[in-house]
Parts: C-alpha cells; sequence; structure tokens
C-alpha cells in the first residue's frame, strides 16, 4: 500500500481568522446576555418578534426568516445570523430555508424583472452578499447539497446582473467555498486512506516489533503531534452537527448529507482510538520494567498535553490507564508515582460537574486571548464533556414557546456556547508535523477489549476468582482468534 502523506493533510484545510476583527465568540461575548437587534414594523401578530428586556426571546418561524432578509438599508447582526441558522434546523432544512430566502427576496425586490434598477434597491445586492458570504463561511456543509450550489449560483448571478461592481466580491464567495468543500474532500479521502491501513495492518497481525517510546522518546513531542491530529480533526465539524446529533433521532431530513454529524463522530472514534492505543501500548509488554517505563512516559506526554492545551488528549489518555485491563496490573503500578497520575486524574475529577476541569479550561481560554506566542492559543476542550453539555442544554429548553411560538431564546443560547467552538477550531496548530509518529499513531494496530484483558493477564496473572474464570475463557477460545485488532 502506498505510503500516506500525514502531513499534507494538516496544513491543506485551515481556516483563518483576522486578527482585527472580533471573532464570533467576542460578538457574543459583547451581546451579552440575549439578541437585541432591531424591532422591526410588523405587519400583524402573527408576524411579531417577541422582545423580553430588551431580547428577542421568540417568534414565528416566518418572523424569525423575515428578521433575517437583508433589504435596501437592513442587514442582521451576525450573532442573529449564527444563531437562526443552527437553530432553524429545529424545524427546517437548509435547502428549503435558504430557497425560500432567496425566492422571497427575488419577489420582494423584483429581482426578476428585467429591467429593475440597482438604484430602486439601495443597498440590497450589497447586504444580500453579505448574507451569502456569512451562510457560507459559518456553515459551509450546507452547501455539499447539489441543490444549494445550483440555487447559491442562481441569486448570485441575479445580484450580478443588477450589482457588476460586486462581481469579483461573489467570486471571492465561491472561491472560499470552493476551497472549504475541497479541503472537506480531501480530509475524508484521507481518513479512508488512514482506515484502510489501520485495517491492512490489524488483518496482518504481526506482532509488534517497535513501541512509541522507540518511535517518540520525547513526551512533549507526542504530545504536540496528539495536538496536530487533534486540531485537524476539531476543524473539519461543522457547529451544525451538534444540533443534528441532538435530534437526528427525532427528525429526519434537518440535516445536510448523508450522514449529517459524520466528522463530529470521526472525532470521537479518535478519542476511543487513542485510549485503547494506550492501553494496548502498556499491556504488550511482558516485562514489568517496560510497562512501568511506559506508565511514566504516559504522565509525562499527559502533564505536556496540560500545559498545551490539549484537554482531549489528556483525557483519552487517563481514560486508557484507567482501563480495567491496565488498572489490575497492581505490581506495575506499585512501581509508579501515584502522585504525578493523581495530579492528572484531579485535573478530570467530574465533582461538581467537572468543576476543576472547567477551572483549568478558564485559564487555558484566558491565555489564548491574550498570547502573543501562537504555541499559547491552543486549546482543544474535553470533546465529549462539550458534547454532553450542547445536549443537555438542548434538552433543557423546549423548541416552541406555550403560544406555539419558536424559542429563540434557545437558539442563542446553543449559538453563544457553539461560538466558542467556531473560535477554537480557527487556531492555526503550531508545531511541526512528523509523519512517522503521526503514522503509527493512527495506523499501528491495537488491541480490543478481550485482548487487552487477556494481554493483561499474561502481563500479571488472575487472582481473584472471577478473574480466574475470565482468563480461562479467553484462554479457551484461543489466544490468535482473540487477538483481533481493533481499527
Amino acid at each position: 500500500m502506498k505510503q500516506i502523506d500525514h502531513s499534507q493533510i494538516f496544513s491543506s484545510h485551515k481556516k483563518t481568522c483576522d486578527p482585527q476583527k472580533l471573532t464570533l465568540s467576542q460578538m457574543f461575548d459583547m451581546a451579552g446576555t440575549g439578541y437585541d437587534g432591531p424591532h422591526l414594523q410588523c405587519v400583524d401578530d402573527n408576524d411579531a418578534l417577541i422582545f423580553r428586556d430588551g431580547n428577542l426571546v421568540c417568534g414565528s418561524l416566518e418572523a424569525l426568516v423575515q428578521h433575517l432578509l437583508p433589504t435596501r438599508d437592513y442587514y442582521p447582526d451576525r450573532t442573529y445570523v449564527f444563531a437562526f441558522l443552527l437553530g432553524s434546523r429545529l424545524f427546517t432544512n437548509p435547502q428549503d430555508l435558504f430557497s425560500q430566502i432567496c425566492q422571497i427576496c427575488i419577489c420582494q425586490q423584483n429581482l426578476g424583472h428585467d429591467r429593475v434598477k440597482k438604484e430602486s434597491l439601495g443597498r440590497f445586492g450589497p447586504n444580500f452578499v453579505r448574507l451569502l458570504s456569512h451562510w457560507t463561511d459559518l456553515y459551509p456543509h450546507d452547501f455539499l447539497d447539489e441543490r444549494m450550489q445550483k440555487t447559491l449560483k442562481d441569486i448570485s448571478q441575479r445580484i450580478v446582473a443588477v450589482y457588476p461592481e460586486l462581481r469579483k466580491e461573489v467570486a471571492n464567495i465561491m472561491q472560499n467555498l470552493y476551497n472549504e468543500l475541497n479541503g472537506l474532500k480531501v480530509f475524508d479521502e484521507y481518513m479512508s486512506k488512514v482506515n484502510a491501513e489501520s485495517l491492512q495492518k490489524s488483518q496482518n497481525q504481526m506482532v509488534p516489533t517497535t513501541d512509541i517510546i522507540d518511535v517518540c522518546p520525547d513526551p512533549l513531542t507526542l504530545a504536540q503531534q496528539l495536538t496536530n491530529i487533534e486540531l485537524d480533526r476539531f476543524s473539519h465539524i461543522g457547529a451544525e452537527e451538534f444540533v443534528c446529533a441532538c435530534v437526528k433521532d427525532s427528525i429526519n431530513g434537518n440535516c445536510t448529507g448523508t450522514s449529517p454529524t459524520s466528522h463530529l463522530e470521526t472525532y470521537i472514534q479518535w478519542f476511543n482510538r487513542l485510549s485503547y492505543f494506550v492501553a494496548t501500548e502498556i499491556c504488550s509488554h511482558l516485562k514489568k520494567k517496560k510497562r512501568v517505563c511506559m506508565i511514566d512516559y504516559f504522565i509525562d506526554v499527559a502533564k505536556e498535553c496540560i500545559n498545551i492545551g490539549n484537554f482531549n488528549s489528556l483525557v483519552a489518555i487517563i481514560a486508557g490507564m484507567n482501563m480495567s485491563p491496565v488498572a489490575r496490573l497492581k505490581k506495575t503500578w506499585a512501581k509508579i508515582n501515584k502522585d504525578k497520575f493523581s495530579i492528572l486524574e484531579h485535573q478530570m475529577d467530574p465533582t461538581n460537574n467537572f468543576s476543576s476541569y472547567r477551572l483549568c479550561l478558564k485559564a487555558a481560554k484566558w491565555r489564548s486571548e491574550g498570547a502573543v506566542d501562537d504555541r499559547e492559543r491552543v486549546i482543544v476542550p474535553f470533546f465529549s464533556l462539550f458534547v454532553k453539555d450542547i445536549y443537555f442544554l438542548n434538552e433543557g429548553f423546549s423548541n416552541r414557546m406555550p403560544n406555539g411560538n419558536i424559542n429563540f431564546e434557545k437558539f442563542w443560547l446553543l449559538a453563544k456556547r457553539l461560538s466558542e467552538f467556531v473560535s477554537w477550531q480557527k487556531i492555526e496548530c503550531p508545531y511541526a508535523k512528523k509523519t512517522d509518529i503521526l503514522s503509527y499513531v493512527l495506523t499501528t494496530p491495537i488491541y480490543s477489549e478481550s485482548a487487552l484483558l487477556l494481554a493483561s493477564f499474561e502481563c500479571e496473572g488472575p487472582e481473584a476468582s472471577h478473574e480466574k474464570e475470565k482468563y480461562k475463557q479467553l484462554a479457551d477460545k484461543g489466544r490468535h482468534k482473540q487477538m483481533k485488532m481493533q481499527s
């Protein structure tokens, strides 16, 4: 099999952030407790948006759509665009919404008329192009759909026909979108190759002749390479995937693509792989001295992950060392400095809703916002907890108010939380890629749960009766059949 270039993929898709502009997260922070946009005049009560204490609380879907539409002298705040396009997926799919918005604007501005004059439209053209720019930038995954692409091309041509001076700006939007979608394609192809190579190696079932310490003796270097992997997978997740993950069991068709949460799921699979990788590297060694070295090594890697701001790899490493096949190795752990490991576990203590971790994350955010050195900007959150927070936020607020209006306050809270995620995605990884290390971490075979337990028993024999019974079951099935590698 042709060797995969692990270094190219990490630089082929990366968003840029103008340091002179506020991040989306900063915009939400400045907005305070809610969206307080302009109170537009309504035709009737059904079109009304309801405000409380100056903040938009709810409204009909029609009124919320109308509030999104640019006019000759109005453009919605970017925070509203992000929040509404995110939450609207609970009620309609982006293809239908985009088509509806374009049709309304064509009718309202008479864009279907051959002799429409831009003087009568004012700044509608620039404002609508701005909406296209924001939509394609915030939710590029929506435009994987061919209908969305066709509608985008059609409305862009209509706008440029009236506003020829916008041709270059529209072309830039199209080019940026193409680059984004091509980056997604390259990433997906890369992941397919990685998975295929990992599967091929696992099927060969070769006895390991090396380990991670041989490949990467320095714990800091491995922590940096793990951060490369984290940021690359992290950057390809669409914000809408979180909403789709929350509602896909109850609502069908409102999320984009054949697998609307594929990149989110890929990232979660990476966490699981890293945990099993750690456990495999430890349990592969029959000599206690080697296992002690390996555990000490991963403790140091985890410590470096904290210093970097890579909390997801930190938790995955701790999870791997806490897996039963590793945790039961009493003779091995007796040689380990427990204080070093306890400090790591304290960072991830679930007490008080992970209060220790949240304080640590808050400090990392503060460091990142004021950073001059790119190495201090990195933030990779504990992803499973982040997803859990989004899930409970979604479950904690109803989609509709008692009067049937859509609960925009829920949209806003979801968007505010995800705006941090979007800002973290734009962080460039400051560490050079080392292909040999990346290849080993991503494709070396790892043991299945049963194989791990069997390897653990061979490292330190079973003691309790339930362990002896389990060992007998595994041994009876045959060591070779049980040593399947988990891809």
